[in-house]
């Protein structure tokens, strides 16, 4: 073993110009969730000529490929999907799509786990199984994991590991937790119908603006009284419409919020507790309405014996490279594998310690590439050591 993870410290400083060339790539030829194609046959392209057999998944963007002896296997997983947000970074090798980046790191994601399957590919054996997971549509409500699973990706899976860029942590620094790393993320949808009215007369009709208001700080105040405040809950509206004129009821209106959460116990109880409380809460009002709860993806819960492995594989990066990272509010699809397989999710610095900390979903995300290589590290010591 000792002798694979010396083959695997040269390959990765003899090929450090080529992550960042491969990450580059993809960078500049960003593709939305679902529409990876390009992107898919950039990597499966990269893997054949080492000479592995990888297998695109049955929509044809993502793929799957095992290294290593049959028998049980570890998952490592990457997402490659970009974000609809126009790139402002001025780098060289800038986005050439108008209007879909990769602000989300997944440019990054893709690269570190192709560096892994080719510094696996060019060992002289490998003592565990290994499946790449190349995931398409992440970015995508509820994402593209639901997919994966169901094309049989995780069968013969006996654990799964993924990395995920975190601007707050200096390169040279992996972020874990045992427990919930992400959060649930649902969408509420709540539209309103009233018959309307003048203004000087609201006893006449129903009072659609104030029914509007009655929800947008009744169900956030109401849900932080019945959930216990320990589980991370929070429900945020994100848009309101209603009327044109400031004389005139109007007849329709619409919100839309998210709610999350970091306890899965709770995520289960979330949408029957909102439609009770709406219900409750417009009630007098007398306006119809209509509500729309979509669930999304249940929070990412590192299992603590496959975050033990992640911690051993981070000590091979060096000292001090282990670092705590705190519960995110943000949702991750990882979080379906784990409702199949025991796994867990690390976080990558990609701050290069000097300057503003860019954060991920911003137009001018970037990232320091020296991070290629410690992704490399990590994911290829799991591989060769995952007990």
């Amino acid at each position: 073993m000792t002798e694979n993870f010396a083959l695997v410290d040269k390959w990765i400083l003899e090929h450090a110009d080529d992550l960042s060339q491969w990450r580059r790539h993809i960078h500049a030829n960003p593709e939305l969730a679902h529409r990876e194609f390009a992107t898919t046959a950039f990597v499966v392209e990269q893997l054949e000529a080492a000479g592995l057999s990888p297998k695109p998944l049955p929509g044809g963007t993502g793929l799957i490929c095992d290294i290593g002896p049959d028998g049980p296997r570890i998952g490592l997983r990457a997402d490659m999907d970009a974000l609809p947000l126009q790139e402002f970074t001025g780098a060289a090798y800038s986005s050439t799509v108008p209007g879909i980046s990769h602000a989300c790191g997944h440019d990054a994601h893709t690269t570190v786990l192709l560096g892994t399957a080719l510094a696996l590919a060019a060992l002289p054996d490998l003592p565990f199984g290994v499946r790449l997971i190349f995931q398409p549509a992440e970015e995508v409500m509820p994402g593209g994991a639901l997919d994966v699973v169901a094309a049989g990706a995780l069968n013969g899976v006996s654990k799964i590991f993924a990395l995920h860029c975190d601007p707050r942590l200096e390169v040279g620094k992996v972020g874990v937790r045992v427990g919930a790393i992400t959060s649930a993320a649902d969408t509420v949808e709540l539209r309103l119908d009233s018959p309307g009215g003048h203004t000087s007369r609201p006893h006449l009709t129903t009072d659609l603006v104030y029914a509007l208001g009655t929800v947008i700080t009744g169900l956030p105040g109401m849900l932080s009284r019945r959930i216990d405040p320990r589980t991370s809950t929070v429900m945020v509206w994100g848009a309101v419409v209603a009327g044109q004129a400031p004389n005139a009821i109007p007849q329709t209106g619409m919100l839309t919020g998210t709610v999350r959460t970091g306890d899965h116990d709770t995520w289960a109880l979330l949408e029957p507790m909102v439609r009770e409380i709406v219900t409750g809460l417009l009630a007098p009002t007398g306006v119809q309405f209509e509500l729309h709860y979509r669930r999304g993806v249940p929070p990412v819960v590192n299992d603590e014996a496959v975050t033990r492995v992640f911690e051993k594989a981070i000590h091979r990066v060096g000292p001090a490279a282990l670092a705590d990272t705190a519960q995110s509010g943000g949702g991750e699809d990882f979080s379906w594998y784990l409702e199949e397989v025991p796994g867990a999710m690390a976080r990558l610095g990609v701050w290069s310690g000097n300057g503003p900390q860019l954060d991920i979903h911003q137009p001018t995300f970037d990232l320091d590439e020296r991070a290629l290589a410690v992704g490399v590290k990590v994911m290829t010591s799991i591989a060769l050591d995952p007990t």
